[in-house]
């Protein structure tokens, strides 16, 4: 209990600091952003985590490519922890937040979001089994009559997700920790994860050796920066230097070697590395 007042605490002083950020963030000349604040999903590594030296903040692929996007334009990227990914998103939403890193297109987030074309990865998310536990598997369909596991916020394209709402049992889970465990206690038959972020998580619990991955089973989303409606800096001038600096940088291939990098970071800090890590695809 005492630790979930401090949490809470912290999480209202964020709040106000945030705000705070937004309003000195647009200069008075023109409106003109000298600074961004960036939230998204803290349990994304690599892409996306609470930096161990200061869990207020995020560190990751997603952050130091923003920052180098906009570097040329002089914009600093203020990249901070704010929740959970339903609390990060709510941020956004209201504008207290300036940007999500790591977004899939939705119709519903096209109301609320201006998406940063083009998006920064492709990302694949794919089928998680019990070990020695995999099933036949040519598509969608052979998820039928077996049970799935997600995470509650998770949307995996607009396609799928409607194709699991119409035909597939899936429940879902508040935490990755939560939705390994029903995978691996026998409670699901899958469990659907972006690739990257569940082989880094289930490193991290060391139960890599307690799974195997469908073949075939990728889902390729697109993963975009978003720009909230409701930013005080959401203008012509941030949406052309995010475009022009997204551009360059997948250009110059800067998403994948970023990836690679900060998998290693991850896999150094918080997991023992596997003797053979899996290939990025």
């Amino acid at each position: 209990m005492a630790w979930q007042q401090r949490k809470n605490t912290v999480l209202t002083y964020l709040a106000g600091a945030l705000v705070a950020l937004t309003h000195v963030s647009v200069s008075a000349a023109g409106g003109a952003c000298e600074r961004v604040v960036v939230t998204g999903n803290a349990d994304y590594p690599p892409l996306l985590w609470a930096s161990p030296d200061d869990p207020t903040r995020l560190t990751g692929a997603a952050v130091e490519l923003l920052e180098e996007a906009l570097k040329p334009a002089g914009i600093h990227v203020d990249a901070l922890h704010v929740g959970s990914w339903e609390q990060a998103q709510q941020e956004v939403h209201s504008g207290r937040v300036d940007m999500l890193a790591g977004s899939f297109l939705t119709p519903e987030r096209l109301a609320e979001v201006d998406y940063i074309h083009p998006p920064f990865m492709e990302m694949p998310s794919v089928i998680f089994v019990r070990r020695g536990e995999a099933f036949a598997y040519s598509g969608w369909d052979d998820l039928r009559g077996r049970q799935g596991v997600s995470l509650a916020t998770s949307s995996f394209g607009a396609a799928f997700d409607t194709f699991a709402d119409d035909h597939l049992q899936i429940s879902t889970a508040g935490s990755i920790d939560q939705a390994f465990d029903q995978l691996l206690e026998g409670r699901a038959d899958y469990l659907i994860h972006q690739r990257h972020q569940g082989l880094a998580l289930a490193a991290q619990r060391n139960v890599l050796d307690q799974l195997d991955i469908l073949e075939g089973s990728l889902i390729n989303e697109q993963l975009y920066y978003t720009l909230s409606h409701h930013s005080a800096c959401n203008s012509p001038l941030l949406r052309g230097a995010l475009a022009q600096g997204m551009y360059r940088m997948v250009r110059q291939g800067e998403p994948r070697r970023l990836l690679e990098k900060y998998r290693d970071i991850w896999a150094s800090q918080f997991a023992p590395v596997p003797e053979e890590a899996p290939a990025l695809e």
